[in-house]
């Protein structure tokens, strides 16, 4: 089998079935064969039969519809049926993951796989993604570290550019270019890196779980890829509520700690996180010196500083 897409639901069944319609059309453009994997991730809201009926309906037959059972979070979900594909009699060249909220663009899938075909040393490739209305997305970045997180928490534009090469988030590019890591929105792994690199570290809940796996993939010498030419619709955050919540959740602060006490160390961690805590104190200060509005999720520099120093 040539490729194994991979849709993880939670409480989204209408519109995880709509990603899936698209993700089936594009891969049909794919030669070698390819499958379909729908995961639920443990909604307990009927989802699961709500899809398996859809599904079924719908006459899709290279399609397995997975119920996880409980909500392990984004790589458990994942995990849990890629380990089902590499197991298998036929396992896949390579798994397309897709998010519940993301359609394929036409042609964006025979893209990522032929992008593959052509760039042995690649273990990783992400796709360009837009809103709806077509304005882009962010979804080719640089790893975090000290200094972006001071720059960020900072918002000086003099000290923004002086730290441009250090800006976790990379300006669209035109072309195709190599890159840190990339979206988990829509993103294509070689079999060979999974076997050698491993899967998700289902230790992040959320957040940070494809930064930790282009990380390691990096460090064992794969090449991770943004391709222009494969181009995804992306309704972002849909899933997880991230961006209708006031509060930053707990889940984003205990993954951003353990990427960088996993991949950096703990010195590193504490310097990171007192670079933020340091930049985000002069912020508050100028932006009510200049009686700017504020950016951040409300406490969120308390919150940060809280999950910092309670293990």
């Amino acid at each position: 089998m040539k490729l194994l897409t991979v849709i993880v639901n939670y409480k989204t069944p209408e519109m995880t079935l709509e990603s899936a319609e698209a993700a089936l059309r594009e891969m049909a453009r794919v030669p070698g064969g390819a499958r379909l994997s729908i995961v639920d991730n443990g909604s307990m809201d009927g989802s699961f039969e709500k899809i398996y009926e859809g599904v079924k309906d719908k006459g899709w037959k290279p399609v397995t519809v997975l119920s996880t059972g409980w909500n392990g979070g984004f790589g458990y979900g994942n995990n849990f049926a890629i380990r089902h594909a590499l197991a298998s009699a036929d396992p896949p060249d390579y798994v397309y993951l897709l998010n519940s909220d993301a359609f394929p663009d036409e042609g964006s899938i025979a893209a990522l796989v032929e992008f593959m075909d052509t760039h042995p040393d690649v273990g990783i490739a992400g796709s360009y993604t837009h809103s709806p209305e077509g304005e882009p997305k962010a979804s080719s970045f640089r790893f975090p570290t000290v200094y972006s997180e001071f720059e960020h928490a900072m918002r000086l534009g003099v000290l923004s550019s002086a730290l441009e090469s250090y800006l976790v988030s990379m300006p669209t590019p035109d072309h195709d270019v190599e890159v840190d890591w990339v979206s988990g929105s829509s993103l294509i792994l070689r079999r060979d890196l999974l076997e050698t690199v491993g899967l998700f570290d289902e230790g992040f809940f959320l957040y940070f779980e494809e930064t930790d796996l282009c990380f390691r993939a990096k460090e064992q010498g794969w090449r991770t890829m943004f391709v222009r030419g494969a181009s995804v619709t992306h309704i972002e955050g849909v899933s997880t509520g991230i961006h209708r919540v006031q509060r930053m959740p707990s889940y984003w602060f205990d993954s951003r700690r353990r990427f960088f006490e996993k991949n950096r160390g703990r010195a590193y961690f504490a310097a990171a996180t007192a670079a933020h805590v340091g930049g985000g104190l002069v912020w508050r200060v100028r932006r009510r010196i200049q009686r700017k509005p504020a950016e951040d999720p409300p406490h969120f520099l308390r919150d940060l500083v809280r999950h910092a120093l309670v293990r």
